[in-house]
């Protein structure tokens, strides 16, 4: 597990989400734990190293 930190493409408030290493390639939509907007999450680990993250807003 690993602490990432981001900032939401709604609120612009700085978010902490933790990382499961063991998940390699995952992309999911999880709220903003601020503004509860839906994000979608993309990333990637390579040998429990993060190599990309990416999130994404969800227009309505």
């Amino acid at each position: 597990m690993v602490e990432h930190f981001f900032q939401c493409s709604y609120c612009w408030e700085e978010i902490s989400m933790i990382l499961d290493t063991s998940i390699t390639n995952e992309t999911y939509i999880e709220d903003c734990e601020v503004c509860c907007n839906p994000l979608e999450i993309s990333l990637k680990f390579d040998n429990g190293e993060l190599i990309f993250f990416e999130t994404n807003s969800l227009e309505q």
